[in-house]
């Protein structure tokens, strides 16, 4: 019997939805960007993004099961992402995800994004075989996560401060560049010399596997301001792809140090900054030489999306790894840390007695 997962992403601006068919299938995934919304103000703002996502949620739902040739009566469960995120955001989508589930009868399922992220790649490789190390690099995160087996995460580091993604729109801004920064740099380094101009590394204490990016975002700001002070004109292709490479080194050189001491030979990349193409191209170089396999997402899976969270929530169904209605949005959700609030959130219910619940 086929398991069809209707999935429900909101954690930031991005209203999307997905349909999932036994966690391979995807029938569907809608995704209304906020991209125009917010670029006029550089940035992600809190309020407005979640009014857009009221605007949309139902739409978009409507308009998945419609492209998956597929009505509400077809689901056998409904994933949303209730955290980490931006609480009025991820509030949205969990409230109707909540609605659903109770309208429906069916499971309700709590998806921590960073985990969906991860999922992404088990859509298009659903063979990986375990141990797995993942670099997680997005606008709100850096992680270096180890996986033992499925569902497992350990975190080995984070970043301290900026994000990588984070990192990337603070300086495309100082640029002048526009924002989403991260596509933005990523295209105009290729017309730079990632040699040219001389930005800071910082890996930290040795033995550290965390990342700190404030301090190359601070040496680029003050290259900038230098240079206006002096009327100097200011190679942005140059600049661009310095600072690329900058974090680029760290991540990689961070991520193999990590997949070494794990003894681990297949290294997932995912989040936004993982449709990076200097990222990618230097990990699979690294990979070549050190006899491991980089795997990553299609482009399209990378940003933010349903179809990851449809993923994540499939094989929580087969653990019969539920949440209650009392589900609520966890804006700083720890990963691998369920945080199911309330009496009906903690007793989870298995599918049989589930079942047994609806003979009753």
């Amino acid at each position: 019997m086929s398991i069809t997962v209707l999935g429900i992403e909101t954690s930031c601006d991005e209203t999307s939805a997905a349909i999932l068919v036994d966690g391979v299938d995807l029938r569907s995934n809608i995704i209304a960007s906020q991209i125009d919304t917010h670029k006029k103000f550089g940035g992600v703002v809190p309020e407005v993004a979640s009014r857009k996502h009221l605007e949309n949620v139902n739409p978009v739902i409507l308009e998945a099961l419609d492209k998956a040739g597929a009505t509400l009566a077809d689901l056998d469960a409904v994933a949303v992402t209730y955290g980490p995120g931006l609480v009025g955001a991820l509030l949205v989508g969990v409230a109707a995800a909540k609605a659903l589930a109770y309208a429906l009868d069916i499971p309700l399922i709590g998806v921590n994004h960073l985990e969906g992220h991860i999922s992404a790649n088990f859509l298009v490789r659903p063979e990986l075989e375990f141990p797995l190390l993942c670099l997680v690099v997005s606008g709100g995160h850096t992680d270096l996560v180890y996986m033992p087996h499925r569902g497992s995460y350990q975190l080995l580091g984070r970043t301290r401060d900026d994000a990588a993604g984070e990192a990337f729109d603070k300086v495309a801004r100082a640029m002048g560049l526009g924002y989403p920064g991260g596509p933005l740099i990523d295209k105009l380094s290729k017309e730079g010399d990632p040699n040219a101009i001389k930005l800071p590394r910082a890996f930290l204490e040795e033995g550290s596997l965390d990342f700190s990016f404030s301090g190359l975002k601070s040496a680029v700001l003050n290259y900038l301001n230098r240079a206006g002070q002096r009327k100097e004109e200011v190679n942005k292709a140059d600049l661009a792809a310095s600072f690329q490479r900058a974090v680029v080194e760290v991540l990689v050189e961070k991520t193999f140090i990590a997949a070494q001491g794990c003894g681990v030979k297949t290294i997932m990349l995912a989040g936004g900054v993982a449709a990076n193409r200097s990222l990618r191209e230097r990990l699979l170089l690294r990979a070549a030489e050190a006899g491991c396999r980089v795997v990553f997402p299609p482009l399209d899976l990378c940003t933010d999306n349903a179809a990851m969270i449809a993923c994540a929530g499939y094989y929580k169904y087969l653990r019969s790894d539920f949440a209650g209605l009392t589900l609520n949005a966890v804006p700083g959700l720890a990963l691998g840390q369920d945080q199911y609030e309330g009496p009906e959130n903690q007793g989870q219910m298995s599918l049989e007695s589930r079942h047994k619940e609806k003979k009753i």
